[in-house]
């Protein structure tokens, strides 16, 4: 039985956020950019000076716990930009509440959290978004349609590399940072878009085999991961993830090679079409040059287009494009990654959690 929500209708949505920290100053931006349509009402955060540097931005009431904040917000929408670890219990309490949730990536860090979050929602008869920001890209936008229209016909081989870097000090200035009860390590908190590419572009898994270490960092997290895969389409493929490049971000990439097509979308964070070849043409491939776009941000520009689709959903006139079901099936993938690394062993698919 597919539920129903009653549409926002003849006024902004209201939204709240809890975690005034690195992450949600795009969110913050995003809606802001939305002005006509979306308000913020309400922040919260436990760290003081957090909150009232937020609050001096966004002019929204502070709030220092969330059960003080949805005592009295007038949020239709709550979003958690908080560390990962937390993310299914304040997702519940929200839901409890009668209200949506938005919550970062990942939705959580255990795949039992994820889905009692899920189902949490759906008891209420709430929404929940997982923010996926990076699938609103024009590169990959165009790179998941080609593969769409089957013009790569087979795919052979995939990889994806993320080769950034955070420093000992990145760690150090919070202490959630690289644990695994609030955060994970690379795969799981930087890498997490990355590792949604796997699925949300090439489809089901079959299985795969992972190695991780913590070569530099002082974390109890990995800073450095590598995996195979296979698909059941029959396609082999590989990520290679590390927080240690020196000096700075070097790479976030996607290569497909297929029986018809190859294309390598590189750059910093998936931002240059820098390969797009296919036995036939098509008069999108003319829109190639313009997809590329300069950043030196690993988070990319998708959270203003991803709040448009939240907008448009809360009022009844589109569909999620990223609801909890799609945020279960990337952290499925990151679950069996896990897995694979603590057991030394290849992981099928479906993942038993």
């Amino acid at each position: 039985m597919t539920a129903t929500y009653e549409a926002i209708k003849g006024r902004r949505v209201r939204f709240a956020l809890v975690g005034c920290g690195r992450i949600a100053q795009n969110h913050f931006d995003a809606i802001a950019r939305h002005e006509a349509d979306a308000e913020l009402v309400d922040i919260c955060d436990v760290d003081g000076e957090a909150l009232r540097a937020a609050a001096e931005k966004t002019g929204a009431g502070a709030h220092h716990s969330l059960r003080e904040l949805l005592a009295s917000t007038s949020a239709d929408v709550v979003v958690l930009t908080t560390p990962s670890g937390l993310h299914s219990s304040q997702a519940i309490e929200v839901a409890q509440s009668g209200r949506h949730v938005i919550t970062e990536k990942p939705m959580a860090t255990r795949l039992r959290d994820g889905l009692a979050m899920t189902a949490a929602c759906e008891n209420a008869g709430v929404r929940l978004f997982v923010v996926k920001q990076n699938r609103r890209n024009a590169t990959l936008q165009l790179l998941k349609q080609a593969i769409e229209q089957g013009r790569f016909g087979r795919i052979y081989l995939v990889n994806i590399n993320v080769f950034w870097t955070r420093p000992q000090e990145y760690y150090d200035a919070a202490a959630w940072r690289g644990t695994w009860e609030l955060d994970g390590g690379a795969m799981m908190n930087q890498a997490s878009h990355y590792v949604d590419l796997l699925d949300w572009l090439i489809g089901p898994i079959e299985s795969l085999q992972a190695y991780s270490a913590t070569l530099a960092r002082k974390i109890e997290a990995e800073d450095t991961a590598v995996v195979s895969l296979k698909w059941k389409s029959g396609a082999l493929g590989s990520m290679n993830v590390t927080m240690l490049t020196y000096p700075q971000n070097l790479e976030g990439s996607i290569t497909i090679l297929g029986e018809q097509g190859t294309v390598r979308i590189g750059g910093v964070a998936v931002n240059e079409v820098q390969q797009w070849k296919f036995a036939e043409s098509r008069p999108e491939d003319q829109e190639i040059a313009a997809a590329s776009y300069a950043t030196t941000s690993v988070y990319g520009f998708g959270h203003p287009l991803y709040y448009e689709n939240v907008i448009a959903t809360l009022r009844g006139e589109a569909e999620p494009e990223t609801d909890g079901y799609q945020g279960l099936r990337s952290l499925e993938v990151l679950s069996a990654i896990y897995q694979s690394a603590r057991e030394g062993s290849r992981v099928n698919f479906p993942v038993q959690c």
